[in-house]
């Protein structure tokens, strides 16, 4: 894999964090199997993505941007669906962690 997939990988899998956390929220602490069976499906393929990445971005690279994407959208989807708090503070830090998601990228030398 070289490093253009493994970034567009660890993307991918960032955003699918909010997907599970969706489909966890979903299957009731896992009582409806359905939703159960696709949270597992999802995060199954998730970590999958995030090793695949792992190989050529490192683990540290990796890990940050992947908790990064899948924190600020995970978020934003907890405020666009679940009602959470948008306070101006929140917004501000969710930006900060935008930020170092960029940073990083752009720090990260030949990967």
């Amino acid at each position: 894999m070289d490093a253009t997939i493994a970034w567009i990988a660890i993307i991918i899998a960032g955003l699918m964090e909010p997907c599970w956390v969706y489909t966890l929220e979903k299957s009731g602490n896992f009582r409806d199997l359905k939703w159960a069976a696709a949270t597992i499906v999802l995060v199954v393929i998730d970590l999958l993505l995030l090793s695949q990445a792992m190989t050529v971005l490192g683990p540290g690279t990796s890990y940050a941007i992947w908790v990064g994407i899948g924190a600020v959208c995970t978020l934003i989807m907890g405020i666009l669906i679940f009602d959470d708090s948008a306070s101006w503070l929140r917004i501000i830090f969710v930006l900060l962690v935008i930020a170092g998601i960029a940073g990083i990228h752009v720090t990260a030398g030949g990967a």
